[in-house]
């Protein structure tokens, strides 16, 4: 079922503002209809207030969830392109843990695709970020420095203090959690807007479940997963 609300307001401008407010939703998410305008006011109606109003029509935003978690097709590096990619990132380590708690030690696994890169120390939380925001900055920061002078693209997959292994049991705890109150209480649940990569955790977790069903919705970096029961 369909998401619409009619608001109203002084201008065209306030009406929206005040549904989009009731909505909890962003301007691009809805469709917008103006119901009555300000500026069509007849002689008689001159002296009374100004009331516009619009109706607000959130989109439908669901998309296949097999689609999101389909793995996409990586391109294979030559052993040439893999040793330019190490060290290129060699380069950049070296100098960037000059900044870095004395104790800090990190790791290069040359892969088919790219690198993997584990940074370790007992200090480095603003490295991860909350919910691994930074951690997944400075992994696009290094993606683009291995891949100098490199034509294919680099795949570089950073972990620090093994956060992503935490995380991922974390995130796997979760999907249960949440799976058991959709079925006991027969309500979705919206979860908390992730990263993809934490999507799909979520999503492959609940794959196997006959009696759920997940999908994700919003726009990046605002896009989380909605738990729900299966339509039999």
């Amino acid at each position: 079922m369909e998401k619409k609300i009619i608001t109203e307001g002084r201008t065209t401008n306030e009406a929206i503002e005040k549904g989009l407010k009731e909505l909890n939703v962003s301007k691009n998410q809805v469709d917008i209809k103006v119901l009555e305008n300000e500026e069509k006011r007849s002689f008689f109606s001159i002296l009374a207030p100004r009331v516009v109003k619009v109706e607000l029509t959130v989109k439908e935003e669901k998309e296949n969830t097999k689609t999101e978690i389909k793995p996409k097709k990586l391109i294979e590096l030559t052993t040439e392109e893999q040793q330019k990619a190490e060290e290129n990132m060699k380069k950049f380590l070296a100098d960037f843990v000059k900044n870095l708690p004395e104790d800090t030690k990190y790791e290069i696994e040359k892969t088919v695709t790219g690198l993997n890169v584990n940074i370790n120390s007992k200090n480095l939380g603003y490295l991860i970020g909350y919910r691994g925001e930074t951690l997944y900055a400075l992994q696009n920061i290094m993606t683009a420095i291995a891949g100098r002078g490199i034509d294919n693209k680099v795949r570089v997959i950073l972990d620090i203090e093994g956060y992503k292994s935490k995380r991922e049991k974390t995130l796997e705890e979760l999907a249960e959690k949440v799976a058991r109150t959709v079925i006991r209480t027969k309500k979705p649940i919206k979860l908390e807007p992730m990263q993809a990569y934490e999507r799909k955790i979520i999503h492959s977790v609940l794959q196997k479940n006959t009696k759920i069903d997940t999908t994700s919705v919003g726009e990046e970096p605002h896009r989380r997963i909605v738990i729900s029961l299966k339509n039999n």
